[in-house]
Order: C-alpha cells, then sequence, then structure tokens
C-alpha cells in the first residue's frame, strides 16, 4: 500500500488521524481529520477540489473528470437518485470502516448514491446463537416469525452502524428501514413470512438526498395489511434499481468481482447481448453463477442501455467509478457490433444525424456533412458501430495501402460503457496496422494514448498509430497519406512525441508552434488569413468568479449543478439569509459556505472587483437594492464592473437591459453586456414556438399557448429537517394538487406580456405588437414544462412548411431539438435544451398547432443563465453545458 506521507503537513495542531480510502490495491488516499475547541470538524469542510484530485492517482485526470462529470450530471432535482444503487452485501458489512470510507468519498464530490444492504451472515450466526437452524427452499430463507424478529433487529442494528460510521466521517445519512418496498407473500405456505416486491416509493429516497444525505435502506417490505415481510437483498436491489433507472448499478462482495471457473482469472466485462448465450452454456458457470447472470439480464432487460452492473469490492469503488479500466467485473447489455462497406447497410440518414451531432470538424464548421461523405466515396471503406450507434467507426483501406481511421464518433455513452474498446477491439481484428487522428484538446485523448504504438502532435491536432515500430516507416507512410490527400499536410517532418502520460495530461503541445503548409478553409469557402491565424477571438479560458444571491431554490440548486461541471467559472460566493453558516452541498470544486449578504457588502465586494459576475436567483420584486449596490461599487470601475444577471422577472422589460435569450436574439448583444435579464421559463417557450412563424401569423390574430408546468415551478418554502437545517421543499406538492393539474393565472399572467414584447421586436418597423393569449397549470410531476400553442395563419400552409420554417430558423442550435412526435415530459425533463413537434394542421390549412417543451430549471433557467454567463464573460457558450 502506497503511504501519502503529505498527511502530517494537511493534519491541524490538535489531535490527527489519517484515514485510507481506496483499498489495498489501490493508490491511498488520505483524508485527515481534524479536531478543535469544537470537536471534529465537517468533513464536508474538507478541499474538495483536493478530494478530486487525489482520485487522480488512479487514473487520469482526463477520465477521473469525465466520469465525474458525467455522474455529476445524470441527477436533476426532479430525479436525485440516478447516479447509481449500491447494494452492500452483508460480507462486506463486517468491513465497515472500509466501506464508510467509501461511500463518504462519494459524498464528498458531490455524488450521493442509493445504498442498501442485506446482512445475511450476521443473521445466521445469531439464530445459531440461539440454536436455531437457518432452513432454505430453492436458496430461499424460510421465515418464520422468529426468524423475522430476528432479521428485524439485525437488519436495524447493521443499519445504524453504517449510518453512525458515515457520520463520524462528516457524511450526512439517513437511515430508511421501512415505507420503501410493498409486497405480497412470495409462497405463504411454502416460504413463510417472504415476500415478492409489488411496488417501489421512491419519495423517501429522493426526499434523503434532496436533504443532503445518503439513504440508506434495508430490503424489509412490507405487505397490504401492515405485515413485514423478508425479502433478498439482492433481488430488493434490483427492484429499486427497475425503479430508479440509475446509470449505475454496484454490488459489493468480498471477491471484487466474477471470476472464471477454470482458469479462475477475473471477468472484466461480461456484453450480455452478445455473450449471454454461449456463457450460460459453459460447463463451468453453474449454481450461483448461472442464478446471477440470470438475474443481471432480467435487471438490465428492463433498464435503458446507457445502465450498467458492476460486481466490486468497496475497497475497489472509485477505480470502478473514475477509471475506464474499471477493477472489479462490468456487466452490460451492449449490442452486437456490425461493419458495412456502404452508408445504406445502416441508413444514410442515420450515419448523418451522427456526422452532425459528433463530427468536430463538422461542429467546427471546417467541414459539412455533405463534404464528409463525399470524402468517404473517394477510397473503399468499412464502417464500424454498435446498433443505436453509440460508436461510430470509418475506415480507410484502399487496396494495399496501410488503412486510416478518418472519423471516430462516440456519444458519451459509447465512452462510459466502453463500446469505443469494443469497436475498436473489432478494428484491430480487421487491420493489423493502423493510423488516425485526434485533436489535441479532445476530452478521450488519453484513450487514444493508451491504444496507440506512437504518436506526435502538430497544429492542435495528433497523428497516432499502431503496428508500426520504425520511425522511418512511419515517416514514409505519412509522406504517402499527404501525397494522396489521406490526412493533411502537417505532419512531416515525422518527430517523436510526448511520453503518452504527459501528452495525455496536457491540453496542447509544448514548444515551438507548428504550421500547416495548407490553409484550414471552412467547408463555406471563405479562405482565412495566409498564416492560418483566426479572425475571431478564441473564446476565453480564464479562470473567474461567480457569487449567487438567493441560493437555496431549485433554480439555485440547478445552477450549483452545472457550474461544478464548468471548466473555468468558479462559485466563490453563495447567499441565503436562511442558510448562512451552514455548507454549500452539491458543488465539488471547492468547500463553499452560505452566507448573507448585505447590499452595503456587495457593493463593497463589487468595487474591491472580488467577482466577475452575479446572478441574482431572488422572487420577484427584491433583487433591486442588491443591484443598486452592484451599480454604485461599479462607478469606479468603468468598463471593468461585474456582469449581472437576473433570474426574475424585474428587469426583462427594462431598457439597458440585454434580454437573454440567444437561439432568438442573437449573441452579440449579450457578449457585450454587463446586464443581462434571464427570460422566464414559459416566455422561452412560448417564443420560441412562435418566432419561426412571426411573419406568417393572421393580422389581428392571437396565437394562444397552453403551458403545463410541473410543481417545482411554483417555488419553494422553508422548512427544518430532523437535526434542526433549514430545506427547501415544495410550495406545491403532488398531494396537493390530488394527482390533478390545476390552471392559475388564466390572464395576464407576466410571461405572456414578456413574449408578446420581446416576440414584437423580430417584426418590421411600423408593424403593430404582437399579443399572445397564455393559459398556465400546475401538474404533478416535478420539473418540466409542456406548451401547446395554437395559431391562426394569414395564408394556407402544410406541417411539412411549418416544420421547414423551424428547421432553417434553429439549424445548427445545438440545445434545440425538432422531432416529428408530440412532445412528451420524457423529451424535456433532465433535458438542457427545448424540444419541438408534433407540426399539425387543421383541415382548412389555415390553423397550426405545435407542441414545446423545456425543464423549468434548466433551459427555462439555470441552463439558459450559463449560457448567458459564458456569452457575456467571453467563454464558449456551452461550456459547462452537456449538449448530448
Amino acid at each position: 500500500m502506497l503511504a501519502v506521507t503529505t498527511a502530517a503537513r494537511l493534519a491541524s495542531k490538535g489531535a490527527r488521524r489519517a484515514v485510507v480510502v481506496a483499498g489495498q490495491r489501490q493508490a491511498a488516499v488520505q483524508v485527515v481529520r481534524r479536531t478543535c475547541a469544537r470537536g471534529i470538524q465537517s468533513v464536508a469542510q474538507t478541499d474538495r477540489d483536493t478530494i478530486t484530485r487525489l482520485l487522480y492517482s488512479i487514473g487520469t485526470k482526463r477520465e477521473v473528470e469525465r466520469h465525474l462529470r458525467i455522474f455529476s450530471s445524470s441527477s436533476h432535482p426532479s430525479q436525485p437518485a440516478k447516479f447509481a444503487v449500491i447494494k452492500v452485501g452483508g460480507a462486506v458489512l463486517a468491513e465497515l470502516d472500509e466501506l464508510a470510507l467509501s461511500l463518504s468519498f462519494l459524498y464528498r464530490v458531490g455524488l450521493y448514491p442509493v445504498v442498501l444492504h442485506g446482512a445475511g451472515p450476521q443473521l445466521n450466526d445469531i439464530m445459531e446463537r440461539e440454536g436455531v437452524v437457518p432452513d432454505y427452499i430453492d436458496g430461499i430463507r424460510v421465515t418464520n416469525a422468529k426468524t423475522l424478529g430476528v432479521a428485524r433487529r439485525v437488519f436495524m442494528e447493521e443499519n445504524l452502524k453504517l449510518v453512525a460510521a458515515l457520520e463520524a466521517l462528516g457524511t450526512r445519512a439517513r437511515p430508511i428501514t421501512s415505507g420503501v418496498f410493498s409486497a405480497d407473500y412470495l409462497d405463504k405456505e411454502k416460504y413463510g413470512l417472504v415476500g415478492k416486491i409489488t411496488k417501489v416509493d421512491k419519495r423517501p429516497i429522493e426526499a434523503s438526498i434532496r436533504a443532503g444525505a445518503l439513504p440508506i435502506l434495508t430490503s424489509l417490505a412490507e405487505s397490504a395489511d401492515g405485515q413485514i415481510l423478508n425479502v433478498n437483498a439482492d433481488i430488493a436491489a434490483g427492484e429499486l434499481a427497475k425503479e430508479l433507472e440509475p446509470m449505475k448499478i454496484v454490488f459489493l462482495n468480498d471477491k471484487g468481482g466474477m471470476f472464471h471457473g477454470v482458469t479462475g482469472e477475473k471477468l472484466d466485462v461480461i456484453n450480455l447481448d452478445e455473450e449471454y448465450d454461449s456463457l450460460m452454456k459453459e460447463p463451468w458457470v453453474k449454481y450461483g453463477t448461472k442464478l446471477k447472470l440470470r438475474e443481471f439480464k432480467e435487471l438490465l432487460d428492463h433498464l435503458p442501455r446507457s445502465s450498467s452492473v458492476a460486481v466490486i469490492s468497496a475497497s475497489s469503488l472509485q477505480k470502478e467509478l473514475f477509471t475506464d479500466s474499471g477493477a472489479g467485473t462490468l456487466i452490460r447489455r451492449g449490442y452486437k457490433l456490425f461493419k458495412h462497406d456502404s452508408i445504406d447497410s445502416i441508413g444514410a440518414d442515420r450515419f448523418r444525424q451522427v456526422v452532425h451531432d459528433r463530427d468536430p470538424e463538422v461542429l467546427a464548421g471546417f467541414q459539412s456533412v455533405t463534404g464528409v461523405l463525399n470524402e468517404l466515396k473517394k477510397t473503399p471503406y468499412t464502417i464500424y458501430g454498435d446498433e443505436p450507434l453509440d460508436v461510430v467507426a470509418v475506415v480507410s483501406h484502399p487496396e494495399g495501402e496501410i488503412p486510416v481511421m478518418t472519423k471516430l464518433l462516440p456519444s458519451r455513452s459509447g465512452m462510459l460503457n466502453n463500446v469505443a474498446d469494443n469497436v475498436f477491439n473489432a478494428i484491430k481484428k480487421d487491420h493489423r496496422k493502423l493510423f488516425w487522428t485526434a485533436q489535441a484538446d479532445d476530452e478521450n485523448r488519453s484513450w487514444h494514448f493508451e491504444r496507440a504504438d506512437g504518436s506526435f502532435t502538430r497544429a492542435g491536432k495528433s497523428l497516432f498509430w499502431y503496428g508500426i515500430q520504425d520511425v522511418a516507416e512511419v515517416e514514409r507512410t505519412v509522406k504517402d497519406f499527404e501525397a494522396k490527400g489521406r490526412v493533411e499536410r502537417s505532419y512531416l517532418p515525422v518527430g517523436p512525441s510526448a511520453p503518452p502520460h504527459r501528452a495525455a495530461a496536457a491540453s496542447a503541445p509544448a514548444g515551438a508552434r507548428s504550421f500547416s503548409t495548407m490553409i484550414r478553409r471552412p467547408f463555406n469557402g471563405v479562405a482565412g488569413p495566409s498564416r492560418g491565424y483566426a479572425t475571431a477571438a478564441s473564446p476565453s479560458t480564464e479562470p473567474k468568479r461567480l457569487a449567487l444571491i438567493g441560493a437555496r431554490g431549485y433554480t439555485g440548486q440547478a445552477l450549483t449543478t452545472l457550474l461544478s461541471g464548468h471548466p473555468h467559472l468558479n462559485l466563490s460566493h453563495v447567499s441565503s439569509r436562511q442558510l448562512a453558516g451552514y455548507p454549500l452541498e452539491g458543488y465539488t470544486k471547492e468547500p463553499v459556505t452560505y452566507s448573507n449578504l448585505s447590499a452595503e457588502d456587495v457593493e463593497k465586494m463589487e468595487k474591491e472587483g472580488e467577482v466577475d459576475a452575479w446572478v441574482m436567483a431572488l422572487p420577484n420584486g427584491v433583487c433591486k437594492p442588491f443591484v443598486d449596490a452592484v451599480d454604485r461599487g461599479a462607478e469606479s470601475r468603468g468598463k471593468d464592473k461585474s456582469v449581472v444577471i437576473d433570474l426574475g422577472a424585474d428587469y426583462r422589460f427594462e431598457q439597458g437591459w440585454t434580454y437573454g435569450l440567444p437561439e432568438l436574439y442573437g449573441r452579440d448583444a449579450i457578449r457585450q453586456a454587463k446586464r443581462i435579464a434571464n427570460p422566464g421559463c414559459y416566455a422561452t417557450s412560448s417564443q420560441l414556438l412562435i418566432a419561426p412563424l412571426i411573419n406568417y401569423i393572421k393580422p389581428g390574430a392571437l396565437p394562444t399557448i397552453f403551458g403545463v408546468s410541473g410543481y417545482s415551478g411554483a417555488g419553494t418554502v422553508m422548512e427544518k429537517d430532523a437535526s434542526g437545517k433549514p430545506i427547501s421543499v415544495p410550495k406545491v406538492t403532488p398531494e396537493i394538487l390530488g394527482g390533478g393539474v390545476k390552471p392559475y393565472s388564466l390572464t395576464n399572467h407576466i410571461h405572456e406580456r414578456e413574449a408578446g414584447h420581446h416576440l414584437s421586436t423580430l417584426l418590421g418597423e411600423g408593424a403593430d405588437k404582437l399579443k399572445v393569449a397564455f393559459v398556465p397549470s400546475v401538474a404533478p410531476w416535478f420539473s418540466g414544462i409542456i406548451s401547446t400553442v395554437s395559431i391562426p395563419l394569414k395564408d394556407t400552409m402544410t406541417a411539412r412548411d411549418v416544420a421547414q420554417l423551424f428547421e432553417e430558423k434553429y439549424k445548427g442550435e445545438k440545445l434545440i431539438t425538432i422531432q416529428k412526435d408530440v412532445v412528451q415530459l420524457k423529451d424535456v425533463e433532465g433535458k438542457h435544451g427545448w424540444s419541438v413537434g408534433g407540426f399539425q394542421m387543421s383541415v382548412e390549412g389555415d390553423r397550426v398547432v405545435i407542441v414545446g417543451g423545456l425543464d423549468n430549471l434548466l433551459k427555462g433557467a439555470a441552463t439558459q443563465c450559463l449560457q448567458n454567463l459564458n456569452l457575456a464573460l467571453g467563454y464558449d457558450e456551452y461550456a459547462g453545458i452537456p449538449t448530448q
């Protein structure tokens, strides 16, 4: 085990104790407990950025940050339990310290797994001491009243031990020993008090996570008449996963994985779609192994393909979750791979869409989709991929020449679930030698280095190859490639690359800058300057600081989560009167404590330039004193004053403020702005629905929008949890709504006036102001808005005509999705963009009805705010925003 000698330097003068978090087979990650006059400090106060960096000892920085970013974005206030279900075997509970440290580690980087534990060995020990012989039928423990009584006691004791161990580490945890699982008798005559789960109530779990505590569950269930029933913990974990649909389902055992019955080697990956049938026929797959595989297949068949099962030891949990190589056994459904010699074999439209959405050359404007297809036809090629096209690779292989992988286009899930490895291995089987390129700033750059025998980087691109060890042969091959136009003329002369571990960590090559001998031109034919310098400034990467005023509500929480994944923008201050003094939860870059900033504090901070931007997440009518304070503080700073974004409605009609809806009113004004009004959630969807048809509306007619929003849009109120800490709870709940939909503000809703006011600016001079009618309703789901608009038209049109107008209006917009079908809640809830579809015409063709939607906390608030922040601060517009 590696000792981390810096622990002593980190410790305070009080009593100190180093705790190892990562197990015997990993680099030790040490966390220092400090004591002071007030006792042990909360681990939540420890430098979270340091904790994240400690993960780099088990994997590269890029892969650790990529996994952390993906896991962090998997959950959302509406569905906070989407990260992982972790089932803890009874044998693992015996190593309580190791388990608690591993779970605490996840908590401290802002991840909230749902933990469910068994207690089989502990139950057997107690029953043996009491002279009770366990009875099993078909592997199921027969449970009578005495056995159940002992089981309840054991489950409670083990649950509280784990909760206490977590709390001792400063990790908030909540014991949940009932109320989640409902069950019927499995077979009362045969098994006794054993249950078959019929329903999972996730509300206690989600409430725990929203309150900032890890939910710790037992597998006991209740029947309709209140009888407690025993349920196998593996089965309970499976049913829980089916309800929550998490990205990861982790089974912790003391063996650390599944093993080959003959060779004894650990099975790293099992792709069920390809391997299940053959595995089940293997003579060594029997008894428990066969049962586990069958259970895993049944479980994953009920879950999205992005979900996977990991069998791992507690000590290796971090390595499994945060590295590409993993540590235990990964079980996933996967897809059977294909290889085709023509685009038509996989569907031309599907292939075009993948290129449009993922090809970095297309996204950067250096190629068009048509250009990619034309290039493809110049040489014989093979397309490799999986059925849902999570990964698509194109290999060009002219007769007698070394192949070149011209495209590797993975989705996020394709990388996360190792589909890219499967596709690459299929290519290696067909080609003993291969060349390919990748951008120097590719977030998966370390993946390329790990699979290449050699590489070097020029002009922002890296050239990789395998199967060739002689540099002279590499140079001859590259020269031949360049002569035939198979790679760009920028890689000669061939020079040594940086060692992979250094090159992978670097975002760009060091040393003298190389230039291409061929000028890069965007596909639109506009040539750049002779040396290839960009005429527009590159997006900034300068670290900047943000203060968030009013951070306790759902929008503030959503924005905090997004900022955790932002590469450059750091949250330095959060202000909430009710939460002052408490640590901010859900922000993983560094510890931040809530303060209660006054207008005088804000003025002083602005005058001294403490932050680069302010976000006002306050109720309507409340933020003016703070904005005025910023203005007073900025008087001496001139053009160097901070950016202010108001999430409320106070400044959406104000002169001197820029209305921040980039997709409709342009980016340039936002880039120059210092005062930005973030649009309302309903108003955003309404304007995006109407804008493409702004010049086709029947004069004097009123477009009418019916909007339905989740109850989070009604805001929050403060209550106190069991510990006395203030927490935000919804103002309106599904119980208050009685499961129904409640219309409100039937006329003159502020978003009605907002939408009409700003849409009118799209009309020509002298045109009458546009008015819209808007009727909102609140519904019993958490977040997500569905807006249905009915627009009378001045001329007859077809649905195809209308859809084409939307395609033209929103072409190239990364956060807008145009679909054929009616937009439903599943299309928008937890998503960062706006979706539109269901274009339908009246019989006469003079009225169109369209459905659009967005998540009111994301594109309707936090995501749109981050777009505006990025533009105003000079960053890439989508920095920190998942766009896939």
